[in-house]
């Protein structure tokens, strides 16, 4: 791996990071645990769209663990893990089944995957039903974010990446 590239993926880590930070001071949207944003997911969305899945999926994997030991706890960990992962996977395969076209479709399927993983993890930890009740919540707000968050990332796309390759 060469310079260039290793200082592209530190950018887009510390951004990723940034912007991790910053949402975590936003007040929740919703009175509903695990609902927010995902505005991180601009970048991994960017980088499907202009990098290799490896050099995204070492991106998500750095942010996710960066996060955790700077803002979180390490039952967080696993939560972001599991809502990550399945939320890359989905990205990766509908980017490419779209040809890199209608990022929002992509942002609002990998949205939705994100917070099912995350009702998955903590069906498994706490072997509670209950926590199903969240299904629809999770469902929509997967769908109202992935589609905010797809078009942020269009317009990154659009407006940030012919600054940052110039470099």
């Amino acid at each position: 791996m060469n310079s260039k590239k290793i200082a592209n993926l530190a950018l887009f880590t510390t951004i990723a990071l940034a912007v991790y930070a910053a949402e975590s001071t936003l007040a929740p949207i919703l009175p509903v645990p695990g609902m927010k944003l995902g505005l991180a997911n601009i970048v991994t969305l960017v980088m499907i769209r202009n990098f290799t899945a490896r050099d995204t999926f070492l991106v998500l994997i750095m942010r996710i663990l960066l996060s955790t030991f700077f803002f979180g706890q390490f039952i967080s960990l696993l939560y972001s893990l599991c809502g990550g992962l399945l939320c890359f996977a989905v990205m990766l395969m509908v980017n490419k089944l779209l040809q890199g076209h209608y990022l929002f479709l992509t942002s609002i399927l990998g949205g939705t995957v994100h917070n099912l993983g995350q009702l998955l993890i903590a069906f498994l930890l706490t072997s509670v039903s209950g926590v199903l009740v969240y299904l629809p919540f999770l469902v929509i707000s997967g769908i109202l974010t992935g589609l905010f968050t797809g078009l942020c990332a269009h317009f990154a796309q659009k407006y940030l990446m012919p600054v940052i390759s110039r470099f």
